[in-house]
């Protein structure tokens, strides 16, 4: 591979990675917690862009160096184990998926006044039709960097505008006036849970950017993914925080879209419409790609016609959305799903990061094991507690 391509290779899996998190939801979750938290959210944010790395770093790490998806590395600690965490990665892709074909129609709603199933109908096609070109790779890491520049370009204008009580921001970034274990859940498990954090580690895999030689580009890589989903999200706060702060109560059935409507009235809402097509048909593709990559490496028949696969799974979620609609409920719970598959996903890469018959003569940094297995116990016990809090009340 010439450096040209390797380079193109970890910037795309990057951008891979931070679209597929940027989604309808992500939009949705950042505009409500900033309502009911205000600054304070600057710290749930903070808290969750260190334990996002946390959970990065090793996955990328032990996938690179092993030269392996994770489906298979979980075999290769459990027997069964890896059938087990692509199943959780398949429905909750799928779930997902259905939201974000969703979140699609919307903006095309916003666009062009088409209803919401047309425009999911019109822009699942698009999501397709990624898939047809014999360089299906290239073509979705470029689009995936396309659609990231637009969007944050897009929100930043917009949060210059807004004119959010940056101070107030970063002092209670830092000392929080209101806590919430259910943000902390949902924004880690909205960037790095489920399907995720595994995005850009399979991207590099199919690219062959493998090996302890790899190591060090792979972990800039995955820092930047996670820096870059963060940019998105602190732009999207300080643009919602300063609307929400004047007193403006957010629209309950589009939240996000308020802050850019009152700042600059029919332009803002096509803006907004722009950056929830882009983050919602980024999402598709990603959700797409991880989830068929889960299964892609348990039979040979699979992995040659994987794009065929990918195809048929936006089909699927397209047809769900078209014809039943967004089951809201199953949503809400794979959300939090998504948060308690990552301490499983996580645990089970921690335990393989120390196995000799997985990454060979590899030692992995003390630091990286302590830092995730502090990930898989908090995300644990946070998702636990929202679970409880959802089903008990």
């Amino acid at each position: 591979m010439s450096s040209n391509s390797r380079r193109s290779a970890l910037v795309g899996a990057a951008f891979l990675m931070a679209t597929s998190a940027i989604g309808p939801g992500f939009l949705t979750q950042t505009a409500t917690f900033t309502q009911t938290l205000m600054a304070s959210f600057g710290f749930v944010i903070l808290l969750s862009i260190l334990l996002d790395i946390g959970a990065q770093l090793n996955i990328w790490r032990v996938v690179s160096v092993s030269g392996k998806k994770a489906q298979d590395i979980a075999n290769m600690v459990f027997p069964g184990a890896g059938y087990f965490l692509a199943l959780l990665i398949v429905m909750g892709g799928l779930a997902f998926n259905i939201g974000n074909v969703g979140g699609a129609g919307l903006g095309f709603n916003i666009l062009f006044g088409l209803s919401p199933e047309v425009g999911a109908i019109i822009s699942g096609a698009i999501a397709v039709c990624v898939f047809l070109f014999k360089e299906a790779g290239k073509v979705m890491d470029r689009f995936a960097q396309v659609m990231g520049f637009v969007m944050i370009g897009l929100t930043l204008f917009v949060l210059v505008k807004a004119n959010p009580p940056v101070g107030q921001a970063i002092s209670n970034t830092f000392f929080p006036e209101k806590l919430d274990a259910i943000a902390i859940v949902t924004l880690v498990g909205g960037t790095v849970g489920g399907y995720i954090s595994f995005a850009g580690a399979h991207r590099l895999l199919d690219e062959g950017v493998t090996g302890k030689e790899a190591l060090g580009e792979v972990t800039k890589s995955s820092v930047s993914a996670i820096l870059i989903a963060s940019i998105m999200r602190i732009a999207l706060f300080l643009t919602v925080l300063g609307v929400v702060s004047q007193g403006v109560a957010l629209n309950p059935k589009n939240p996000a879209s308020t802050p850019f409507e009152y700042i600059a009235g029919n332009v803002g809402l096509m803006i907004f419409g722009v950056i929830i097509w882009a983050a919602s048909i980024t999402s598709v593709i990603g959700a797409a790609y991880t989830s068929v990559s889960f299964i892609s490496s348990f039979n040979p028949f699979i992995q040659r016609h994987k794009n065929c696969f990918i195809v048929a799974f936006i089909v699927a979620s397209t047809a769900v959305l078209a014809t039943i609609g967004r089951p809201a409920q199953v949503l809400v719970f794979v959300g939090t799903l998504n948060g308690l598959i990552l301490p499983i996903s996580l645990g089970l890469i921690l335990i393989a990061a120390h196995k000799a018959n997985i990454i060979g003569d590899y030692k992995h940094p003390k630091w990286l094991t302590v830092s995730g297995a502090i990930v898989v116990v908090s995300m644990a016990i946070l998702s636990g507690q929202t679970l409880i809090k959802y089903f008990v009340g």
